[in-house]
């Protein structure tokens, strides 16, 4: 996000003054209460807006509410002066070309771009580079509002085919289509009912496999519980009531799994997982043999093993198998007993969070303290070089087949605009392809890393960005993100959003929770279930570090957290009202005694726990946000964000909080929630609504805030 203020004392008082004049109390919705109340293992839990569970599209009452809420909302967000400055700035910041790390495929380089301001990029497609590519998917025909968006991608083996997903208004479900690549034709196949699926061709092109769940009844797409996933083919030309069931474990309901064919097309690949933690089941079918069955490699959910690349019947594995960072195994499947594995890159002090296979050099993508490392190794696990990156920041992309000479990546820091390159496997020469041409200077900002300590004496990293020449006289306007879950890891990247807000004289500040996966599994595992709560420790001695050091003060402080990250602005929201300005909670985790009941919320229970186990329903109720708020607090001003397509969180989580904290707000500070329509999770979102968002919030912030626009923004 992104904001600033420069203030003369005089200028400060004013706008002080203003602000204060301006706060007069809000009308908020009379929000209905009901007489519910849960019994968790002899402890009575009142749930008064337990109704606004019910989905928007089913229920007239809650629609009622969602635009009695928006009305309130929008009309304060439009009395904000600074809300249409602002909205030109990012609009013109923003407008600048995108390109996704091409990736190379049957002789056919394809990548994704977007001009500036398009809804949703543009996949390409090109014989050899630097020749003009042409369009081959153009999302953005796909709907007036541009909120039809493209999900994955996959490339036949010889290129001849490319098959997409399609997702609708930000939802997580998604339809598979076919085009031919050399004409642009589209196929009649088209696959529906999938979700959290890949998509991976035979060799001969004449299929792929996928996965997805049975039809969900008419009504309950958007809430319904995902089970009894199944891996499919498909083959061309015949309709989806003919795929066949490839793989599925019938006493299982709730595993996952998905599929993916070796290079050479001779095996399957088949994972199989429980939940988002990264464990997985290993299973091998033989392609070459139609009655074969699956075999199982890997036979607990224990230890991730994340398929890399094979030579022959020799499968190479990322796993954290006696290895919390992480190491590079081979598994030899005409010896596939655990005693003949074969450790061929051994775990570093760096995380090894992923590994590619090309041009028979494993590329091992590492974190160190937060921040890309990339080495390169031979098959034997000989290290050849570390690649030279250009800073502190995240390089992505590396794909590419095990005969390749060459892969393409994308570097960026939070001053610094992605730049693509393409990069020779065996010189080491890389050549820069595109840099983003953003209107401004990366040498006009200061990015560093700094070290803090948590309650329990843990040391966490956070970045911290600024404008060169901002006085750190703590007094500065200063925007805390955090996410801390799902092994997730927060590494430096650009955003125009970011960029604008230290343009506008903000501090813009990233912590790396416990939770996340900066440092393996045993930093992951320190902010999970009944360690959680180390997650919001980490997080407030962060604003605390920020408040100490000369960067900012409690009325100046805002944090901002999506997902699971709403989850965590809303926990610390409720937890130290005293020690944040604003708070932006979106598309948050806050009903923890009900997430599980809702479409992917079941996932969840390997990071959260659940309600259902006594000691972990004990430290859930402890923390959860809907549940933590306590009437006649003075909550902070606070901005609730959420969508009403989000089939990931659903936005029930939001409603009923929002609902909560309006009631029990005693301060004079704004507690409002914005609805998105025709939107989710964030996937798929279009270009104008991430604008128009990012607009709103930061307005929000320049009014409570108490900023001022710099002159001539």
């Amino acid at each position: 996000m992104n904001l600033r203020k420069f203030a003369v004392t005089l200028i400060a008082a004013l706008a002080l003054v203003t602000f204060v004049a301006s706060a007069a109390p809000i009308d908020y919705p009379k929000t209905k209460k009901v007489d519910q109340v849960d019994d968790y293992h002899g402890t009575k839990v009142a749930d008064p807006y337990r109704w606004l569970e019910t989905d928007v599209r089913t229920s007239k009452e809650v629609a009622d509410w969602v635009t009695a809420e928006n009305k309130i909302t929008f009309d304060y967000l439009g009395a904000i002066p600074s809300r249409e400055p602002i909205r030109k700035q990012l609009t013109t910041l923003w407008n600048y070309e995108k390109y996704s790390t091409p990736f190379k495929r049957g002789g056919r380089y394809f990548f994704s771009k977007n001009n500036g301001l398009q809804n949703q990029f543009v996949v390409y497609t090109v014989d050899k580079w630097g020749d003009t590519p042409r369009v081959l998917l153009d999302p953005n025909g796909w709907s007036k509002d541009g909120t039809v968006a493209l999900g994955g991608l996959a490339i036949s083996d010889d290129a001849k085919y490319a098959a997409y997903q399609v997702a609708e208004a930000g939802s997580d479900w998604e339809i598979i289509r076919v085009v031919d690549v050399a004409g642009g034709q589209q196929l009649p196949d088209e696959i529906k009912w999938v979700k959290f699926s890949g998509i991976s061709w035979t060799k001969d092109d004449k299929g792929f496999f996928y996965s997805r769940f049975p039809a969900v009844e008419a009504g309950k797409a958007y809430q319904s519980l995902n089970r009894d996933q199944k891996v499919y083919y498909h083959r061309l030309g015949t309709p989806q009531s003919d795929d066949v069931v490839v793989y599925y474990d019938p006493a299982q309901p709730e595993w996952n799994h998905g599929a993916e064919v070796t290079e050479g097309g001779r095996y399957l690949i088949i994972g199989t997982s429980s939940g988002t933690a990264a464990k997985n089941q290993v299973h091998v079918k033989d392609l070459q043999d139609p009655y074969a069955m699956p075999v199982t490699v890997v036979d607990k959910i224990e230890n991730d093993y994340s398929f890399v690349g094979n030579d022959g019947p020799v499968l190479y594995f990322r796993t954290d198998l006696n290895a919390p960072k992480g190491r590079l195994i081979a598994i030899d499947l005409r010896n596939p007993a655990r005693e003949n594995w074969k450790e061929i890159v051994p775990e570093s002090d760096a995380k090894l969070q992923g590994v590619d296979y090309i041009g028979h050099r494993f590329v091992a993508d590492y974190l160190r303290d937060a921040h890309s490392e990339i080495r390169l190794f031979d098959t034997g696990g000989k290290l050849v070089r570390t690649m030279e990156l250009d800073g502190i920041g995240s390089a992505g992309g590396f794909s590419g087949r095990s005969d390749d000479n060459e892969t393409f990546y994308t570097f960026s820091s939070f001053a610094t605009p992605p730049s693509v390159y393409r990069y020779d496997l065996a010189s080491g020469e890389k050549q820069l392809l595109f840099r983003a041409k953003v209107a401004m200077n990366p040498e006009d900002y200061v990015v560093k890393q700094v070290f803090y300590t948590s309650k329990d004496g843990t040391k966490v990293p956070m970045f911290i960005s600024y404008k060169k020449g901002l006085k750190l006289n703590g007094d500065n306007p200063t925007l805390l993100y955090g996410y801390g879950g799902f092994d997730i890891s927060m590494t430096p990247g650009f955003s125009v959003s970011r960029l604008t807000w230290m343009n506008m004289g903000g501090v813009y500040a990233v912590a790396n929770l416990r939770g996340g996966g900066e440092y393996g599994e045993a930093w992951h595992e320190g902010g999970m279930k009944l360690h959680k709560q180390n997650v919001f420790d980490d997080f407030i001695a962060a604003a605390e570090y920020l408040t100490k050091n000369g960067y900012t003060k409690p009325a100046k402080l805002a944090v901002q957290g999506a997902s699971n990250g709403g989850l965590l602005v809303g926990a610390v929201l409720t937890q130290r009202p005293d020690l944040f300005g604003a708070t932006l909670p979106a598309v948050g985790v806050m009903d923890m005694l009900r997430f599980n009941q809702f479409t992917a919320g079941r996932y969840w229970v390997d990071d959260y726990g659940s309600s259902a186990n006594p000691e972990e329903f004990k430290a859930l109720y402890a923390y959860s946000p809907y549940h933590n708020i306590k009437p006649g607090t003075k909550y902070p001003a606070t901005l609730i964000t959420t969508a009403d397509t989000d089939d990931r969180v659903v936005p029930g989580h939001s409603f009923k909080f929002a609902a909560s904290i309006q009631e029990a707000q005693a301060g004079p500070a704004p507690v409002l929630i914005r609805i998105e329509t025709r939107a989710g999770h964030g996937g798929g979102k279009p270009t104008g609504k991430i604008i128009e968002e990012t607009t709103d919030q930061m307005a929000f912030l320049v009014k409570n805030l108490g900023m001022t626009l710099p002159k001539g923004f």
